[in-house]
Parts: C-alpha cells; sequence; structure tokens
C-alpha cells in the first residue's frame, strides 16, 4: 500500500479557486453522486461552485437537470480548444452551482489528444486561462471558490488531464472487499501524477460511500481503510439511502430531491469537513 503524500504546507491563495478531482478507476462507487451532492451542499453554504463533467456518459450533467439540447459546448470543446471554458458553463437550478457539462465526443477524445501539444495538460491550460482572465465581463467566471472535476470510471487520458489541474484529490471509496485493493491502484497512480506532472498534488481524502450498517462487512472496510490511511479518511460516512438513488432520475441532487434524508445529511457533513480542510490550509 502506498502512502498518500502529505497536504502541501503552502498556504492556500484565497483568490485563486480549489480545484479538486474525484477520481476512482473502479465504477460504481458514488463519485458522480458524491459530485452533483457535494457541489449542492457547498453552495448551500454561499460557496461559488462550478463542476466539469470529464466522464462520456454524462451523468453528473444529466443528475443537474442539463438537457442534451443545452449542452452547445462541453469539456470536449475545451480539450480540443476549440471554445473557452466560459463558453460552456452552464447554470444549474442550484443557486452558485455551475456546471460545464459532457457529450459523447468525449469517446474519441483520448485517441484525439494524443495528437495535440501538451496533452496532459490540456484542461490545466484552458482552466488557467479563464481564472487568469480579469475582464469585467468574465470576473463572474472566475470567480469561484471551488472547482469539482468529476471523471471517467478509468485511469485514462481524462483523468490524468483532471490530476494534472487539480490541487487535491477526493478519493469516493465503496465499503466492500476490493476496496483497498483499487485504492492501492489509484495511489500509485497519484505518485506518478506527482512526479511526473502535478508536484503539488496531494489526497485531500477518502470518502467512504454506500455504507450499510446493517452489514457487518461495511464496518470491516471502514475500519481497515482507517487503519491504513489514518486521518485522511474523512469522519464522514455516506450511507446507502434510496433517496439518493432516485434522485437523478428527476434531475436533481439529493438535497434538493429530499434534503433531510440521511445521504443528503451526510453530504452537508462532508461540505463542512472539508470547507474545514481547506481553512487549516489557508492558516498554514
Amino acid at each position: 500500500m502506498i502512502t498518500p503524500s502529505p497536504v502541501p504546507d503552502q498556504p492556500v491563495n484565497p483568490m485563486k479557486p480549489r480545484v479538486l478531482v474525484l477520481a476512482n478507476q473502479k465504477g460504481g462507487v458514488g463519485k458522480t453522486t458524491t459530485a452533483i451532492n457535494l457541489a449542492t451542499a457547498l453552495a448551500a453554504v454561499h460557496e461559488r461552485v462550478l463542476i466539469i463533467d470529464l466522464d462520456p456518459q454524462g451523468n453528473a450533467s444529466t443528475g443537474l437537470g442539463i438537457d442534451r439540447q443545452q449542452r452547445e459546448a462541453s469539456t470536449y470543446d475545451i480539450l480540443m480548444g476549440d471554445r473557452p471554458v466560459t463558453d460552456a458553463i452552464v447554470e444549474t437550478n442550484v443557486p452558485r452551482l455551475h456546471i460545464v457539462p459532457s457529450t459523447m465526443d468525449l469517446l474519441g477524445a483520448e485517441l484525439e489528444l494524443a495528437e495535440i501539444d501538451r496533452r496532459n495538460f490540456r484542461l490545466k491550460d484552458a482552466l488557467n486561462r479563464m481564472i487568469d482572465n480579469v475582464d469585467a465581463e468574465s470576473i463572474r467566471d472566475r470567480n469561484y471558490s471551488y472547482i469539482l472535476l468529476d471523471c471517467p470510471p478509468s485511469l485514462n487520458l481524462l483523468t490524468i488531464n483532471a490530476m494534472a489541474a487539480a490541487d487535491s484529490i477526493l478519493v469516493p471509496l465503496q465499503c466492500e472487499f476490493f476496496a483497498l485493493e483499487g485504492l492501492s491502484q489509484l495511489l500509485a497512480t497519484v505518485e506518478r501524477v506527482k512526479t511526473t506532472l502535478n508536484p503539488a498534488l496531494s489526497i485531500h481524502g477518502i470518502i467512504l460511500t454506500m455504507f450499510d450498517r446493517r452489514n457487518s462487512l461495511s464496518g470491516q472496510v471502514a475500519d481497515d481503510v482507517r487503519t491504513h490511511l489514518g486521518d485522511k479518511v474523512y469522519d464522514t460516512v455516506i450511507p446507502r439511502n434510496v433517496r439518493i438513488s432516485e434522485a437523478p432520475s428527476y434531475g436533481k441532487p439529493a438535497l434538493l430531491y429530499d434534503s433531510k434524508c440521511s445521504g443528503s445529511q451526510a453530504y452537508i457533513r462532508l461540505a463542512s469537513e472539508i470547507i474545514k480542510r481547506e481553512r487549516s490550509l489557508t492558516a498554514a
């Protein structure tokens, strides 16, 4: 098991948005669900949040009620350099939460990116252009507190682009038998990215998802992960919850669909934990 790198000692620039990537090469771990609901919880406490949907399936976009017809520009156009990030931003029904949607064009992006200069830094370069643009016209778009990158369930060039652009990684981890095995592979990839592409990249935290208190295995996995990774694992655990599963079919985050359900309340607590960790970085 590779030990994750510590959070860098340098203080966070409060004027620059924090770029957090949600990544796990394993599918079905609650990655996109976490991106949607964490972003909603952060927006609910008056943070300005931008989600960038890097998954060709576009589940984050659909889960926030963004119709295909609204996706005039997408993450594909940004990665190919055809459009700036600001052209692709779509408002959601959640105040202070915007998204750059995904389209199926991303399916071929990896092959196309292989032939392009700075193929690993296409997203980073695009985000830097948005953040550094000080025109009054674009001031709204560069004033985000957080940018969340939702990755596909694989360690491909799209995920590498996200890691190269990010400050830290959030790892949703399903409480199941093979969880630690998959986590080891992901952490090895993070170390390679740190060495070759993004020395400042850190593991922000591990999010235990789909926790079932009725199942002793969930508790065993949670204990195992905490033993290996200590305080890198968030205190908040996301439970299995039918309301979380239902919400995307209505194009809503769970926090809008049923704010009082156990899953929604867990994401509110998770957002508080993340903000607390961010403040500790700022104060460092």
